[in-house]
């Protein structure tokens, strides 16, 4: 099993409005946290997050959360 590339070591603090929302689970995309399709080709895909109401999250940016696609902390231990 392929290794996600570590696009940050923390969170990405995003506030967004209610949605479908595609989070990066590669770490290739230049549009982190979410996905931009830079994965094709790879064994990884994206997670949907629907978002009902205005909201701040803590999107994982090292990509090896046990919440994903929220931060729980994992990238400390990297």
């Amino acid at each position: 099993m392929a290794e996600p590339k570590v696009a940050k070591k923390g969170p990405f603090i995003v506030n967004v409005k209610p949605g479908n929302y595609f989070w990066c689970a590669c770490g290739r995309s230049g549009n982190q946290p979410f996905c931009d399709g830079s994965h094709k080709g790879t064994e990884f895909t994206p997670v949907k997050e629907v978002v009902s109401e205005e909201k701040s999250f803590a999107w994982c940016g090292c990509k090896h959360s046990g919440s994903k696609p929220f931060c729980d902390g994992t990238h400390a231990k990297l």
